[in-house]
């Protein structure tokens, strides 16, 4: 018996007792005086087990057609889906079979069959729970996300994600490897979405923080050491928050691991193996149905995205840039490659200047100096260096004495000193100085001996 039927056992004792009438007991039941003579009447007949309900323990009438629904879920759950959620399964199952099937009811059938385990998430870390931001645009967490997505169909990728932190709208693209260009071009296509956002909340990868001591250049300019992106998110007016812990941007790590488990299963059943395709089914398929099913309503609805700068400044702006030093012969070398400035440029004074050298996204290379781009070539092979000529220890020392042989107006080339007196108590000094003609040359001969150079 059931909580209500043990309370239906007490007031019908009441009226056995003639406490209390049938007429006050069904107000009291909640149920029609009909259904009270009903209940009455069994109650007499067969004490407190009349009111049990009849079904009870009885299989119900559709029991048959549940057994077919859950024998071929559980078939097309074997046969197409093994591994999926409960939840991701019954989504394809209704829209590719059309069996529709609670989530829930399915998470019970594949429990019983072993298909399916509960998971318990036991022995974490307390953290503290942070509010979303009010304004969409206001932060952006983003994330790359390493992961075996084409399960062996295509190469180990990256997927880089940006999640907006008040709505939750997602957008992504699959790359070959977390780098500063790849982090471009996803942060790139999101602009073109959306709109530049407000900050950007990043790990401490490499490519967004230097762990080194700034120079002093940098510490009179107060910027410190910047990464390629730091610096491209300073000329953009994007504040670049560094978190501590994966756990601090939470949000797009709990979004990795949504996606590592439902679009991998999707793209397996897509048949997807490539990057280039993987990409276009994102942007035409998988984000516009994810954004309509789960972003939310912001706190506050004003949008504070920021319109993204024109494509060509943009393009400027996610670039790698580096600073080089022109040589004598107008010749710049930048990653291992050599550029011949052309001869129109030569009346700028380049030689010894610092010009800046862009690549673009697009492999495109600009070279600039105080603004106005440069016109330049490519050198297929290192410009010819001056060859030294090869000398002797010998001749290396007689060259170098030659260079310090005194000039004319030497002290040592000037008249002859006179005599100096004795002092007293002193001997006499020779009266003449030194002589004013030239060192020897190396091996010559002076007096007694040869003479040879001294090296410290």
């Amino acid at each position: 018996m059931n909580q209500k039927e043990r309370d239906w056992l007490v007031v019908l004792s009441g009226v056995k007792a003639r406490r209390m009438t049938l007429k006050a007991a069904s107000q009291v039941m909640e149920v029609s005086y009909r259904q009270a003579k009903r209940l009455w009447r069994r109650y007499t007949a067969q004490g407190a087990a009349g009111l049990v309900h009849r079904l009870r323990g009885r299989p119900s009438n559709n029991r048959g057609r549940a057994d077919d629904r859950r024998a071929r879920a559980l078939a097309l759950y074997q046969e197409d889906y093994p591994g999926f959620g409960p939840t991701l399964a019954a989504e394809q199952m209704a829209q590719r079979e059309g069996l529709v099937v609670d989530h829930d009811t399915l998470r019970g059938w594949l429990i019983a069959t072993g298909l399916w385990q509960v998971r318990h998430d036991r022995g974490r870390r307390h953290r503290r729970w942070r509010p979303r931001k009010e304004h969409p645009g206001e932060m952006v967490q983003m994330d790359g996300s390493d992961h075996d997505w084409f399960e062996g169909r295509g190469p180990r990728c990256v997927l880089m994600v940006l999640i907006d932190d008040a709505t939750g709208w997602t957008w992504g693209r699959f790359v070959q490897a977390e780098t500063t260009e790849a982090a471009f071009l996803a942060l790139r296509d999101y602009t073109r979405q959306r709109g530049l956002p407000r900050s950007l909340y990043v790990d401490r990868d490499s490519i967004y923080v230097v762990n080194r001591v700034a120079t002093a250049g940098e510490n009179l300019e107060n910027t410190g050491p910047l990464t390629q992106f730091a610096r491209a998110m300073r000329e953009l007016d994007v504040e670049l928050i560094k978190a501590h812990s994966p756990q601090a941007k939470g949000r797009v790590e709990r979004m990795n691991g949504t996606l590592q488990d439902r679009l991998v299963k999707l793209l397996r059943l897509e048949g997807i193996g490539d990057l280039a395709a993987a990409n276009a089914y994102l942007a035409q398929t998988f984000w516009p149905e994810h954004n309509a099913r789960f972003t939310v309503a912001a706190a506050l609805g004003a949008d504070v995205h920021r319109p993204a700068p024109p494509g060509e400044e943009l393009a400027r702006v996610l670039s790698v840039q580096e600073t080089r030093v022109v040589a004598n012969d107008y010749c710049v070398r930048w990653a291992n490659r050599f550029f011949q400035l052309e001869g129109s440029d030569a009346n700028l004074g380049l030689r010894g200047q610092k010009i800046l050298v862009r690549q673009k996204l697009d492999r495109v290379i600009e070279l600039e100096f105080r603004g106005r781009r440069l016109r330049w070539r490519e050198l297929t092979t290192r410009p010819a260096q001056p060859q030294r000529p090869q000398l002797t220890l010998v001749q290396r020392v007689a060259a170098h004495r030659a260079s310090r042989v005194p000039g004319p107006a030497h002290p040592w080339r000037g008249p002859v000193r006179p005599a100096v007196a004795a002092t007293a108590g002193g001997p006499l000094r020779s009266g003449r100085a030194r002589s004013a003609r030239p060192p020897c040359a190396p091996g010559a001969t002076r007096g007694k001996g040869t003479f040879l150079p001294q090296f410290n």
